[in-house]
C-alpha cells in the first residue's frame, strides 16, 4: 500500500461512564499536576516541563486515559493531521519508530497519515501528495531526513516538520536527534580498551549524514590514542544486511584482517556475525562485532549484539510531542523558532565483544 492513514483513537467501552472511568481530574490527582497542566499536556502545549509531561502521560498510561475529542474540539482544540513520510531499508528500525509515532499519536488524539516514499519512485511527488492530503506537519525519519529535495519543498511550503536521526539540522526545520559522532567515539574507545588495534568500521549510507558524524567518532577515537586511520579497515556499507556481508568479506579478507568490527548498525553487524560463523571464527572469540541502533535484531542474533542503544521509538515520539507543539503554537499565531532536541544513548554491552584472543608466545613459534 503506497500510503495509509492510521486512527489512533483508543476504543472506549459502552460501560466506561458506568464504570468510573478515568478523567482529566483523575489523571491530573495521579500525576500531582493542575487540571490545566494536564489539558496543557494533552494539547501539547510547548509551556510545560518535560518531567512534569512525562509525569502526566504516565498517569494517562496507567489510568488508560483518553483524551474527550468532543471535548477537545469545543475547548478549540481541533484534531491535528501529521504526515509521517517514510524509506529506511531497515525492517528494525522502522518498526521501533512506527511504534513510538503511533503510541504518542495515540495518547495526543493526533491522526498520523503514514506515507511510503518508494526508493523506486519520485520522492519529491510522494512529498506534494501527502502536502495535498492537508497534514498540518510532516515527519521525517531517515533516511529522508536528509534527502535535499524533499527538506527544499518542505521549507517551501513553509509546512512545520521535524527531522529525525539527521548529523546536520536544516536551520528552517527541528530535529531530534542523539549525539552520533560521541556516540561511536565511545564505542571505539571500548573496544579500544578491550585490547584491539586493528579495528573494522563498516560505514552507513554515504548520503545521511548520521553516516559521517559515526565515522568521524570512530576516527577521533583513534587519534586519542596516538593511532592513525587506516583505510583499509574502512569499508562501504549502506545500512542493509547484504551490505554489511560485502563489508566484512572485504575487511576479513585482508592479509592480516582486523580483531574487532564495528557496523555503523545492527543489520550490517549482524551480517558481520554471519560471515564469520561462516568463514569458522568465534564470535568474539575470534572477532569481535559491535553495532548501532540496538534494534530488535541486536538480541534476535547469536550472540547477543553489543551496541549502541539509540532510542529509536523515544525518538519518535518526542518527534511527534515536539510538532504537535509547533502546530499548536502556530494556531496560537505564537510560533517559536525551531529547535533541537538531543537525546541520550548508552553503550549496551552483551555477548559479541571481548578482548582480541592472544595465543602464548611459544605456540606462535611452534
Amino acid at each position: 500500500m503506497h500510503g495509509m492513514t492510521v486512527s489512533t483513537r483508543k476504543p472506549r467501552s459502552s460501560t466506561s461512564r458506568r464504570t468510573g472511568a478515568a478523567t482529566i481530574a483523575t489523571v491530573a490527582e495521579l500525576a500531582g499536576v493542575s487540571l490545566m497542566t494536564v489539558s496543557r499536556v494533552i494539547n501539547a502545549e510547548t509551556n510545560v516541563r518535560d518531567t512534569t509531561r512525562e509525569a502526566v502521560h504516565a498517569a494517562m498510561e496507567k489510568l488508560n486515559y483518553a483524551p474527550n475529542r468532543a471535548a477537545r474540539r469545543l475547548a478549540g482544540g481541533a484534531q491535528l493531521r501529521i504526515g509521517l513520510l517514510y524509506s529506511n531499508p531497515s525492517e528494525a528500525y522502522l518498526s521501533a519508530f512506527l511504534l513510538g509515532s503511533l503510541e504518542q499519536a495515540s495518547r495526543a488524539d493526533i491522526q498520523l497519515v503514514v506515507q511510503n516514499a518508494d526508493r523506486n519512485g519520485d520522492e519529491c511527488d510522494v512529498t506534494r501528495q501527502l502536502l495535498n492530503s492537508g497534514v498540518d506537519g510532516v515527519i521525517l525519519p531517515p533516511p529522508l531526513c536528509d534527502s535535499q529535495p524533499v527538506l527544499d519543498l518542505l521549507i517551501e511550503s513553509g509546512i512545520p516538520t521535524v527531522v529525525v536521526a539527521t548529523g546536520k539540522r536544516p536551520d528552517a526545520l527541528a530535529a531530534v536527534s542523539i549525539d552520533d559522532r560521541s556516540a561511536a567515539r565511545e564505542m571505539t574507545e571500548h573496544l579500544l580498551t578491550l585490547g584491539h588495534v586493528r579495528i573494522g568500521f563498516i560505514l552507513g549510507a554515504p548520503n545521511l549524514t548520521a553516516s559521517d558524524e559515526r565515522r568521524k567518532g570512530y576516527s577521533d577515537a583513534l587519534a586519542a590514542r596516538g593511532l592513525a586511520v587506516d583505510e583499509g579497515l574502512i569499508a562501504q556499507g549502506y545500512f542493509t544486511y547484504r551490505s554489511g556481508l560485502d563489508a566484512s568479506e572485504q575487511l576479513l579478507d585482508q592479509a592480516v584482517p582486523p580483531t574487532a568490527i564495528f557496523a555503523s548498525n545492527d543489520d550490517m553487524a549482524a551480517a558481520s556475525v554471519a560471515v564469520a560463523h561462516r568463514r569458522g571464527l568465534d564470535v568474539p572469540g575470534d572477532l569481535t562485532v559491535v553495532g548501532f541502533d540496538d534494534s530488535a535484531l541486536a538480541k534476535t542474533i547469536w550472540p547477543e549484539l553489543t551496541t549502541i542503544h539509540q532510542p529509536i521509538a523515544d525518538m519518535s515520539r518526542a518527534a511527534v510531542d515536539l510538532l504537535t507543539g509547533m502546530l499548536r503554537s502556530k494556531r496560537n499565531r505564537a510560533e517559536d523558532p525551531p529547535k533541537e532536541i538531543v537525546l541520550d544513548y548508552t553503550l549496551i554491552r552483551r555477548q559479541s565483544d571481548a578482548a582480541p584472543r592472544r595465543r602464548p608466545a611459544m605456540r606462535q613459534r611452534d
